[in-house]
């Protein structure tokens, strides 16, 4: 395949193969396909918005955003979000990246699905967040050309990702729903699980042990 897609020139740097690698083998068809597709959506949003960027640091970001989902990288009692910025971390940390990149890839990753936050955050971050929101939800759809999405899709097909994607998503963390208190994916959860009870902030403060 070719490694210029949709005009976006995707990284091949030895670093980049093996992150790369890791989610070939960790991942499937459905995260490699949706990773590759954010990082292309994220990275032609970026040129059509003349923001500055790292390709390298987005890519990576991009191919790590879901690997929290995975066995292999997901913990007990973490949110999946951050077990893939923790392992993109390890991985930047045994290459001898710069501090300051791997802070910025762990950001993305974290907060890749905080709505209000990440897309006021630096250009790496902000651009995996519109890439995710432009592939799962269709954020700003006509923001990019019928005739690139094409070339993307084409590249890596989305295969029936709208039904899919839900069931992947609750896969990855239905041993430990606690951690979708406060964000998105305690959607997931109620629409995977019946009756499905979420906690409640208010409760949080209501039934907290201060006597007042």
């Amino acid at each position: 395949m070719s490694n210029l897609i949709a005009d976006v020139k995707i990284p091949d740097s030895k670093l980049a193969k093996e992150a790369a690698e890791l989610l070939r083998e960790y991942g499937d068809e459905l995260l490699w396909n949706h990773s590759n597709r954010v990082f292309l959506f994220g990275a032609l949003q970026g040129t059509q918005n003349n923001v500055k960027y790292d390709p390298e640091l987005l890519y990576i970001s991009a191919l790590f955003h879901d690997l929290g989902l995975t066995k292999h990288y997901s913990s007990p009692d973490k949110r999946f979000e951050v077990d893939g910025a923790n392992a993109a971390r390890d991985f930047l940390n045994s290459h001898g990246v710069p501090q300051e990149s791997i802070r910025l890839v762990w950001d993305a990753i974290a907060l890749h699905t905080t709505i209000g936050v990440a897309q006021y955050k630096e250009p790496e971050v902000a651009l995996l967040y519109h890439g995710v929101g432009y592939d799962v939800m269709g954020e700003n759809f006509d923001a990019i050309s019928e005739e690139l999405r094409h070339e993307i899709v084409t590249a890596f097909p989305r295969n029936d990702f709208k039904n899919r994607i839900i069931p992947a998503f609750f896969e990855g963390f239905k041993h430990k729903t606690e951690t979708t208190f406060g964000n998105i994916k305690a959607d997931v959860c109620a629409a995977m699980i019946p009756d499905f009870k979420r906690t409640n902030f208010c409760d949080c403060i209501h039934h907290s042990p201060w006597n007042e």
